[in-house]
Order: structure tokens, then sequence, then C-alpha cells
């Protein structure tokens, strides 16, 4: 049985399923994906940023390609994605989005040394 939930902030929207198997997610989250879809043909056009990810940390071999329709379109299946300034990996282990806040961080540092040399000059 599969189960799904919602999240929405500002103009981006998660959706959320889980299931016993790769194939009850994926129609689960297709007729999910149906019924907002039409809901938001009256209303909104979602972007072409839209993306499907699976999120698993189990170790059996299983083919874990999903198609997930949007628009009768086909979304793009990654491995990792960007959600709300985080980036989420498909076994939740957090390393590229460490990576890039240390990136940043030192980027940040780097400019506050040369502007304080600069300034005491």
């Amino acid at each position: 049985m599969a189960r799904t939930k919602v999240a929405a902030y500002a103009d981006d929207l998660l959706i959320a399923t889980r299931g016993d198997s790769i194939r009850a997610v994926e129609n689960c989250a297709n007729a999910e994906i149906s019924k907002i879809d039409e809901w938001a043909r009256r209303k909104i056009k979602f972007k072409e940023k839209s993306k499907v990810m699976v999120v698993t940390r189990r170790k059996r071999r299983e083919n874990k390609n999903i198609t997930i329709y949007l628009h009768f379109q086909p979304l793009e299946q990654v491995s990792q994605t960007k959600y709300l300034g985080i980036i989420l990996d498909h076994k939740f282990k957090f390393q590229e989005h460490i990576t890039y806040v240390a990136e940043k961080c030192t980027k940040i540092t780097r400019n506050v040394s040369r502007a304080a040399k600069l300034s005491w000059g």
C-alpha cells in the first residue's frame, strides 16, 4: 500500500510517496500527480524544473527506474535535487549539501579576508 504526503512552501512543491515496492510507488505517484495536474491546469502552470527522485536505503537489487508523468510527459529522474536550498540525494546522506555549504563558506571567508586586508591597508 502506497502513501503520499505533499509539502508546499512558496513556489516549491514536494510530493513524497512511500510504498512496499517501486511499482506501487510509481502507480500511486502517477495517480496523485494526475489529480494535482488536473487541479493546476485551471490555476497555475508547473515549470519545466519538475524532477523525480527515488529515495531508498534498500540493499536489494531491483530496478529503481521509475516513470512519472506530468502533462503526459515523463519527468526526468535524478539522483539528487535541491529543495528549499538543501541538496537532497537519493540516500539522504547530505554529503553533496555539506560540500556545497563548505565551499560557499570558504568563498565568503576569503572575500571577507580580502576586504579586511584592503581596508586595513
